[in-house]
């Protein structure tokens, strides 16, 4: 999972000054050295900012002076979200320090006079929190990652992302069902991203509440019908729960939007197969095959239908059926040759066409399989 940046719409507002600001010329010097910076990127014009206004709140009386106050979060919050090397050499103590400042005014029964100027400062150090945060993950140490993402979503609720990452964070430390909230939270809208969306499917199915997993990509198909990867994760739910006639109207879309994937041909085989659609079942296996030979299931279930087809009424061709399914169950013994319930298979469609000693043959394998 990748970092991402609050997006600052306030900056240019703010690093160019209210007109409200600028009427006050004890803070011009501050609000200077923020314009040099704006223009000229230069920290070292951040450092100045932070020593005109520190030289101006001396006295109690100048701590309770709002806009005073205002200025030194706006700044102090622009160098932690900058300076994120910390070149200016700021103390250790200097981001908590700011972080209580921004609480404190966030409690000012006038702060909403101020609300952009907050808004920014609060962001900044939102993203100071989601920078800390991601270092903790580069070291797999999710708690504490867990805990400053969710001190940057108290401070910036709107960026949703955040909950992104706190869903995440709580999946890796098995918190499931703290995660799914988070996940939900993301897909509130027709303008979900379809990552979030297969995320929150995903969390649901492994809490087992499947009903949950499958609205959420009912849902998002409704306003995506063409995301393929929603089609296969819809598809997916189906095949799982073995629920063949929701999946059997999803087929067409899902072959033709993953013609060369031998896995969907396999899913779509294998629901025609329990249909009893035998030559389409029959038809796709042979292209999940053709797509990975190497594949035992496809091969196996193919040995499977042809057997199948053999002994539906002892139809015409019944012989010639019961050759093939020898055929490609010998495949699947190949790719497998300890896999019992094949054996089974393949040791009955023997005896079936009087090869005894083919029959003897597998019958002698299974007697040592099972008595190992």
């Amino acid at each position: 999972m990748q970092g991402r940046k609050i997006k600052l719409l306030v900056l240019i507002l703010l690093f160019t000054a209210s007109a409200a600001f600028c009427q006050t010329e004890v803070l011009k010097s501050v609000v200077n050295n923020l314009a040099f910076y704006k223009q000229k990127k230069d920290i070292r014009y951040l450092a100045g900012a932070r020593k005109s206004v520190d030289s101006l709140i001396t006295t109690h009386s100048d701590s309770s002076n709002l806009q005073k106050m205002i200025y030194r979060a706006i700044v102090n919050s622009s160098i932690l979200y900058i300076d994120s090397l910390n070149k200016l050499n700021q103390p250790p103590a200097f981001f908590n320090q700011t972080v209580e400042l921004v609480d404190k005014l966030s409690a000012n029964k006038k702060i909403y006079r101020y609300q952009p100027e907050m808004d920014y400062a609060r962001h900044c150090l939102a993203n100071v929190y989601i920078r800390k945060a991601f270092a903790y993950m580069r070291i797999s140490d999710f708690n504490n990652a867990l805990q400053l993402f969710m001190e940057a979503r108290r401070l910036a609720p709107s960026f949703k992302p955040v909950n992104a990452y706190i869903a995440y964070s709580n999946n890796k430390l098995g918190n499931l069902h703290e995660a799914a909230k988070y996940y939900t939270r993301l897909i509130g809208n027709d303008s979900a991203k379809t990552e979030y969306i297969e995320a929150a499917s995903n969390t649901y199915q492994a809490i087992g509440d499947t009903a949950a997993a499958l609205e959420i990509i009912k849902k998002a198909r409704r306003s995506l019908p063409a995301e393929r990867s929603l089609l296969l994760d819809e598809a997916n739910i189906y095949n799982n729960k073995k629920n063949y006639q929701a999946l059997l109207p999803l087929l067409p879309a899902l072959l033709d939007m993953n013609n060369n994937n031998a896995d969907v041909a396999f899913v779509a085989a294998n629901c025609y197969d329990h249909l009893n659609q035998y030559n389409k079942a029959e038809s796709l296996y042979l292209r999940a095959i053709e797509l990975n030979n190497s594949a035992y299931d496809p091969i196996f279930n193919l040995g499977l239908l042809y057997l199948k087809q053999a002994e539906i009424g002892k139809e015409k061709g019944s012989v010639q059926n019961m050759a093939r399914s020898a055929q490609w169950l010998e495949k699947a013994n190949e790719i497998s040759p300890n896999d019992i319930k094949c054996l089974r298979v393949l040791q009955l469609v023997y005896t079936k066409t009087g090869n005894l000693d083919q029959a003897d043959r597998v019958n002698n394998k299974l007697k040592e399989l099972i008595n190992q």
